[in-house]
């Protein structure tokens, strides 16, 4: 129910000293170049201001191009399994799932939905549209025990061949 205008969310990276600051559809991506290596320090930052500016938490996750282009090209499952789902999305997550995480993970597994870990990076196959599942981000969430984020595998695909290339 918050919606932020990527026009304003442009801004808002750019005001954390990001450059070439872009947004790829009305998703939440944010694409930028910054000198900074400390990844953390950067998503902490981020995360700040825009609570600052907005007045909600806006959990902040990055990935380089490089990580983004290989998550975008991985399917972790048969070629036919893909074709016939509903639904085949990539959560990000803040860092790599404890055994507890993967314990939630594990519970989240129904006959419709399935579910590939990767480093930091949770693959989902459905049988139902996302509409019709009973995963939402918040449910995911608390399986895992961390921020995440879901992007659709088309999404992630077109984002990867423009910002990856």
């Amino acid at each position: 129910g918050r919606t932020v205008k990527m026009e304003e969310l442009r801004g808002l990276f750019a005001e954390v000293g990001l450059s070439e600051v872009e947004t790829f559809i009305a998703s939440g991506n944010v694409i930028f170049s910054t000198t900074a290596k400390a990844t953390a320090a950067l998503e902490q930052k981020i995360e700040g201001h825009l609570k600052k500016a907005l007045g909600f938490d806006v959990p902040t996750l990055i990935r380089t191009t490089a990580e983004v282009a290989a998550a975008a090209a991985r399917t972790p499952y048969p070629v036919t399994d893909v074709d016939a789902a509903g639904t085949f999305a990539v959560a990000f997550l803040r860092g790599p799932l404890d055994a507890a995480g993967k314990k939630g993970l594990a519970g989240l597994e129904t006959p419709v939905d399935r579910f590939v870990l990767h480093g930091r990076e949770v693959y989902w196959l459905a049988n139902t549209t996302q509409s019709e599942t009973k995963i939402t981000i918040v449910k995911f969430e608390r399986a895992v025990g961390c921020a995440a984020t879901m992007r659709a595998m088309t999404s992630l695909r077109k984002l990867a061949a423009k910002h990856c290339a």
